[in-house]
């Protein structure tokens, strides 16, 4: 049986990945989203076991220390991170795993799972980043100026990955995703 593999996704905040990733997701039922474990409290709508784990710090750390994750960070106060087993099961089973996480996320699955395939979404310029902030209309002055400060930082690590996606078209980016993901090498 054929392994699958180890695909990951990261970018700036507001660069579109989560759109990408469901459309990717609508057209390819052979990929599969990994779910990721997070401290943070559940958000009017999520559901425990399908948008998030939801744990507490307790047991995030208790998962860090019996080597539970593949990765994990801290972001805005909260942790986050990516249950290693399910990922396993689901590579030797042949399917693909898909993983949309920060790239401080990404940056340790280089060294953990090297042959993963790293794919870096860049917006099409800062600016078009901040419009597709503003136009959210969920982030406060300051959390728009903090989240283009770490943007910058981030796109400045864009040579890192196998390969940049510019998201300034959806269905042009989508596409470029495909050839990256499904042409043979």
């Amino acid at each position: 049986m054929k392994k699958g593999r180890l695909i990951v996704m990261t970018g700036p905040s507001g660069v579109g990945k989560g759109t990408l990733v469901r459309s990717l997701l609508n057209c390819h039922p052979d990929l599969h989203l990994s779910i990721s474990v997070t401290t943070r409290s559940p958000r009017p709508g999520e559901i425990n076991g399908q948008d998030y784990y939801f744990v507490d710090r307790h047991r995030f750390q208790e998962m860090v220390e019996q080597g539970e994750l593949l990765e994990w960070a801290e972001f805005a106060g909260n942790c986050y991170g990516t249950p290693l087993i399910p990922v396993k099961e689901h590579i030797e089973a042949g399917t693909s795993v898909l993983l949309e996480i920060e790239l401080e996320g990404a940056r340790q699955i280089r060294r953990t799972f090297p042959s993963a395939l790293r794919i870096f979404i860049m917006p099409p310029s800062i600016d078009e980043l901040e419009r597709r902030l503003r136009g959210r209309g969920q982030d406060s002055e300051d959390a728009i100026r903090r989240r283009l400060m770490r943007a910058k930082a981030e796109m400045d690590a864009a040579n890192e990955f196998d390969f940049e996606v510019i998201n300034d078209d959806l269905d042009f980016a989508l596409q470029r995703l495909e050839s990256v993901l499904y042409t043979p090498v």
